[in-house]
């Protein structure tokens, strides 16, 4: 990834998503935590997911999207809980008191309640406003996969599916991280059992994408639940160059 690739707080601005900071650094660390959080994959070049963070903090240390996005990553990883971890508990809590004491948008003010919500184990809840976000912001990417990633955990297929079929028609093939949505919403097809759309959809994004990891994992189900175990070996084996170091 290039990093003078990512978005200023002009460019997020252009694109109706605007983030109360002024500084251009921590806007574009956003965006590089953000697209390696999409990918499924650290970038050892920008210091990875963990090296953003902190860079993120030095640059702004009160920009509420980017505690947002910090501590929405530790909470959707799962790997602990704001019961179990008071660390995790006093950043959701700083991240609100930002959010209190601060100007922010609308926007800006829903993604920090779904992240209070996400917390308290609310999950449901953390995605209607997730999706309340993208009602109006339809092209906000945090937005759609805390969302997706919710989904997947409570095993709700059919949101899941439709909350990216909703905001597609919204996208731009210019618009950055447009190819991923294809991997999303094809594992949202496969999951709602309609293998062919879904493998459709799922090569179309690989053709835009090639390391595309939520695009390949599609395929690898839609073999797998289809029985077609050498079409699924020779998928994957076809796919072996793209992630090799």
């Amino acid at each position: 990834m290039n990093a003078s690739s990512f978005r200023d707080c002009q460019a997020w601005k252009d694109e109706g998503l605007a983030l109360s900071t002024s500084s251009n650094e921590a806007c574009k660390l956003y965006d590089a935590i953000l697209t390696q959080y999409v990918k499924w994959r650290n970038d050892e070049s920008l210091g990875g997911i963990e090296g953003c963070i902190s860079a993120l903090q030095t640059a702004d240390p009160n920009f509420v999207m980017g505690h947002v996005i910090s501590t929405g990553l530790e909470l959707v990883s799962t790997t602990s809980s704001t019961r179990l971890n008071e660390r995790l508990a006093s950043a959701v809590r700083r991240t609100v008191e930002l959010a209190n004491n601060q100007n922010i948008s609308p926007r800006e003010k829903l993604h920090v309640r779904a992240m209070e919500l996400f917390a308290r184990g609310n999950f449901s809840q953390a995605c209607e406003v997730w999706e309340d976000v993208l009602l109006d912001h339809p092209t906000d990417m945090l937005a759609l996969k805390f969302a997706h990633d919710s989904y997947f955990y409570m095993g709700a297929q059919v949101p899941m599916r439709d909350s990216v079929a909703r905001v597609l028609p919204h996208w731009k093939p210019h618009t950055p991280l447009f190819s991923y949505l294809k991997g999303q919403y094809s594992f949202g097809l496969l999951e709602t059992r309609f293998y062919d759309q879904a493998l459709k959809v799922a090569m179309e994004g690989l053709a835009l994408t090639p390391d595309d990891a939520w695009s390949v994992h599609s395929v690898a189900h839609v073999y797998e639940m289809r029985a077609e175990v050498d079409n699924g070996l020779k998928f994957m084996e076809s796919r072996e160059k793209d992630w090799q170091v």
